[in-house]
């Protein structure tokens, strides 16, 4: 049993309880640690962020299943807090998501999402997806869950359908995915209220239902109250953190710029111990000190 057994075995318990499970966005560890200390119980690793971020690119599949390990490694060794994971596709077929699950739960992932879209995938939102035929996503719904060293690591399967096939298909999909014994299911960009209603009806009262608020994406934003009175179990708003940081980020360089100083800046920003204390400096080199050989214990 690894030693991220007890938090993925958290993620599974409270997603039995009755209110919505709300996990932001994150990208890094720095986002992952100020939204633990912000008090959300779970954050959500979007790979579309990781794009944004790490590659300053869009989210059309350019990120590999090392960058997105490599990403929740740093995450998981300095947060408690459980991680859902965005797996892509599985970055492949029933193979390559496979080593892509044995990969993310060894560096400490809760919950792994799958989606059926085609390699390269591209943002949920964004127009032009494909899907692969339900019998192949099958078959990598079921390689992801045989690839699991621990039953407490959930699988999350996400279809894509519903822009490309239609509300119907979608459902459809979505129980097809849910007969391999997937843990959870996420129905990506339902259109309307109605599409949301039928999504619940069928599926909220079986398995945790995934909502994803995306800003100015095909969805209807609400809060995870709203959805959690709907059935939904799971929301997440993947991108919104990379939003606000973008924002700030165009706000202080151009301030930075036309100024030739951060004064101006200095109300909308941490000092120097500011930043100390938020990623807990303190604590870090009082730790140090018990291991350097010259402290009195």
């Amino acid at each position: 049993m690894n030693h991220h057994h007890a938090k993925n075995a958290t993620l599974a318990n409270r997603l039995q309880q009755a209110s919505a499970l709300l996990a932001p966005g994150v990208y890094d560890a720095l986002t992952a640690l100020v939204a633990q200390q912000a008090g959300f119980e779970a954050v959500y690793l979007s790979g579309a962020s990781i794009a944004y971020t790490r590659l300053g690119r869009s989210d059309i599949g350019l990120t590999t299943a090392t960058e997105v390990a490599q990403t929740l490694a740093h995450i998981t060794d300095r947060v408690s807090v459980p991680v859902i994971v965005d797996a892509d596709t599985g970055f492949g077929n029933a193979l390559n998501t496979q080593r892509t699950v044995r990969d993310f739960e060894r560096v400490g992932a809760a919950m792994i999402q799958i989606e059926d879209q085609t390699f390269p995938k591209r943002c949920g939102h964004l127009d032009g997806k494909g899907v692969v035929p339900v019998a192949e996503m099958q078959g990598k719904l079921r390689a992801a869950l045989d690839a699991r060293h621990d039953q407490n690591t959930l699988i999350l399967a996400r279809t894509d359908a519903v822009a490309v096939e239609g509300l119907d298909a979608a459902l459809d999909r979505a129980e097809r995915y849910l007969e391999c014994g997937v843990d959870a299911i996420f129905i990506e960009a339902l259109r309307s209220d109605e599409q949301m209603n039928r999504a619940c009806a069928q599926f909220a009262k079986r398995v945790p239902l995934l909502a994803n608020m995306v800003e100015g994406g095909k969805t209807p934003v609400q809060s995870a109250a709203e959805l959690g009175e709907r059935g939904f179990r799971i929301v997440i708003f993947p991108g919104g953190t990379a939003r606000a940081v973008l924002h700030t980020l165009q706000g202080y360089y151009a301030s930075l710029h036309t100024h030739q100083t951060t004064r101006p800046w200095q109300e909308k920003m941490l000092d120097f111990d500011g930043l100390n204390a938020a990623i807990e400096t303190p604590q870090l080199l009082a730790l140090g000190q018990r291991y350097d050989g010259r402290s009195e214990s």
